[in-house]
């Protein structure tokens, strides 16, 4: 149709007309005179809507999918981040809550035995020095930490310092087949020297061949002179086996280590040792007949003040 005046006309009436019809439907309501008309005019176009409705779906469905997905994927995400996070707090916790308990052992055997420590934490452990069992703490001569130094923690001997930095020390582990201590059994007092056994127990060869041992029995440390390199008193560990010596001069027996020395952490380097030999005071109580024995901390008192104000808490750096 050619854009004229009449053809212009028209379009008018009939936009008229539709605004009219318009407005009787909606006065009308549900008795509109158009209903009729709407009725059919849905009866012909449902099937076609449907149709469509039914070809765009799978379009549809895909792209709320995709948008259901993204969100899916976005919270697994974030409740995964938010595990990590409470993964490492549980284990930052838990980490602070162990070695709470060391220091609390550590400090309760040095109070038992009377023995000024400097904390440690062990910042490796591994070959040193040509030994194949050591560790390295974060303490130095700057904290007054000198060679022979004995080493503990809250379950018995740990080793000695042999080398000493400004900032770290090495310590020989008692569990080194080149380490050597006196020793002394419970009880009876009859004295022996201990080498170390790697991952087998340690050596004690007792002085006195026909000294009363059995399995069971336990022993600490002799002493040294001026408590270098070693202090009087402090746990060693208990005895596993007795081995025949028929017609020898000592008496060999072998003895299981207090110390678990493959997961040392926090440990104590004695710098002023005791004024008096504890003798057996460090140990815990000795277990009742038939009962296993654990190697813990002694159940002793508290520190004396002038002990445990001297005990120094460790360095706040990380482990290897």
């Amino acid at each position: 149709m050619r854009d004229t005046r009449e053809s212009r006309l028209l379009l008018i009436l009939l936009v008229a007309v539709a605004f009219a019809l318009i407005t009787v439907d909606i006065k009308g309501g549900e008795s509109s005179p158009l209903g009729g008309a709407r009725r059919a005019a849905a009866g012909v176009l449902g099937p076609v809507e449907r149709g469509a409705s039914t070809l765009v779906d799978p379009v549809a469905n895909t792209v709320r999918a995709f948008r259901d997905a993204a969100t899916d994927s976005g919270r697994t995400d974030q409740l995964a981040r938010e595990n990590t996070e409470l993964r490492q707090k549980l284990a930052s916790s838990d980490m602070a809550a162990g070695r709470t308990k060391q220091l609390d052992d550590l400090l309760r055997t040095a109070g038992a035995g009377g023995y000024t420590v400097k904390a440690a934490q062990v910042i490796a452990i591994g070959p040193a020095q040509g030994f194949s069992w050591t560790i390295t703490i974060d303490a130095g001569s700057d904290d007054g930490l000198t060679r022979d130094m004995t080493v503990i923690n809250g379950q018995g001997l740990v080793g000695r310092i042999t080398t000493v930095a400004p900032t770290t020390a090495t310590v020989l582990l008692a569990s080194d087949p080149g380490f050597t201590a006196g020793a002394r059994l419970e009880g009876s007092g009859e004295i022996g020297f201990a080498s170390g056994g790697g991952d087998s127990p340690m050596k004690v060869s007792l002085l006195n061949g026909k000294a009363q041992v059995k399995a069971g029995d336990r022993l600490v440390t002799f002493g040294s002179q001026s408590g270098r390199p070693f202090v009087p008193g402090v746990p060693v560990g208990k005895v596993v086996e007795v081995q025949a010596n028929a017609g020898q001069l000592t008496k060999t027996i072998l003895v299981e280590p207090f110390v678990q020395f493959t997961r040392l952490d926090l440990v104590g380097v004695v710098v002023v040792p005791p004024r008096t030999d504890p003798r057996d005071g460090v140990l815990p109580p000795a277990p009742a007949p038939g009962q296993s024995q654990a190697p813990a901390a002694p159940a002793a008192p508290a520190a004396p003040a002038t002990t445990a104000s001297a005990a120094q808490p460790a360095k706040p750096t990380g482990g290897n």
